[in-house]
């Protein structure tokens, strides 16, 4: 079990704005569960954001008006009879704050009054919505999540992320079909924040070298590559002083991180056929210069008898290491292990 202040380390290095000033405190104070801990941010955030001024865009809108306002709509003005009344259907341009950004927000805080957080924090929940009366709600079954941030709505980016993870990872639904709000992330979405967070810590505390999600081609001899999958690797770290030697990481996060059969343990067989593909497709990329291509499988520790830890194979002239990584622990042993 990763104890919940951990997960908000691992937040803020996956979303950086959370290692700002205003969102300090949240990171001595300690929470029972990742509700609390998600409506703590989404209350922080969404002061934060009050303050500048809740984001508002142009929507069209239609309604039945006396005086002409945008385009008037001839055929609606005559089917409804407004014209008989003196009015007239035009539809127009409203600048307004009902966007769909506060939309999600405003239907994911009372989404989070039902789930297991303090009395105080639904409170507090409670008087920030009553600023969102101009904003409807919305399904957020329907919410198109890839939206699309530019410079005017780039605060609104960790929040809206913060309300995809309430709403795809802590939503579960019931036996008799109704839905509830988990304690905890599922393995899924705890996979992708495990991912994100193993990349941004080593780019933001090992400058000293190049950190990225990089791909890695297929080296064909024809050159045909079609139907062929895209090989993305979660981290791809090198010195860069030397970018001679290359080390990709893929990080796994399971609920068992080793496979059973006949009473013994061996690894996935799917994640070391992973790597070891990034890393010979990768060896033969640089075969025209000096280099090291090492891979590492690097599992989230999990309280089974029998994990992976510190395995070191050799594969036709490659290291290829396999270990895990303690997230039941004080966040500064958590450094040590990166």
């Amino acid at each position: 079990m990763i104890p919940v202040q951990n997960v908000y380390y691992m937040l803020s290095y996956a979303f950086r704005v959370l290692q700002e000033q205003g969102y300090q405190k949240l990171s001595v104070e300690k929470f029972h569960n990742t509700a609390e801990l998600f409506a703590a941010i989404l209350e922080k955030g969404v002061s934060i954001q009050l303050k500048r001024g809740l984001g508002q865009d142009y929507l069209p809108k239609t309604e039945t008006i006396s005086t002409l306002k945008g385009k008037l709509n001839i055929s609606d003005s005559i089917k409804t009879q407004a014209l008989m009344k003196k009015q007239m259907v035009c539809s127009y341009d409203d600048f307004s704050v009902n966007t769909e950004m506060n939309r999600i927000l405003k239907s994911t805080m009372l989404l989070l009054l039902k789930a297991d957080i303090t009395p105080k924090r639904k409170k507090s929940l409670r008087k920030l919505i009553v600023f969102f009366s101009d904003v409807d709600t919305t399904d957020l079954y329907t919410v198109n999540w890839n939206q699309r941030y530019h410079r005017n709505n780039q605060s609104y980016q960790m929040l809206i992320s913060i309300c995809y993870l309430v709403f795809k990872g802590l939503l579960q639904t019931k036996s008799d079909g109704t839905m509830k709000l988990m304690d905890y992330l599922d393995e899924q979405r705890m996979c992708r924040l495990y991912e994100k967070f193993i990349l941004e810590y080593y780019r933001q505390e090992h400058p000293e070298l190049s950190s990225q999600a990089s791909q890695v081609a297929w080296q064909l001899d024809d050159g045909f590559d079609d139907m062929l999958p895209k090989m993305q690797t979660d981290v791809t770290l090198t010195p860069k002083t030397d970018p001679s030697k290359v080390l990709i990481i893929d990080a796994k996060y399971y609920e068992h991180t080793t496979q059973s059969q006949y009473g013994a343990n061996t690894l996935h067989s799917g994640n070391l056929y992973q790597i070891f593909t990034y890393v010979k497709n990768k060896e033969h990329q640089l075969k025209d210069c000096p280099h090291t291509v090492s891979g590492m499988l690097l599992y989230a520790k999990t309280d089974e008898a029998v994990v992976p830890e510190n395995k070191t194979y050799f594969m036709s002239g490659n290291k290829i290491i396999v270990t895990n990584l303690d997230l039941n622990c004080d966040f500064s042993a958590i450094r040590k292990q990166l």
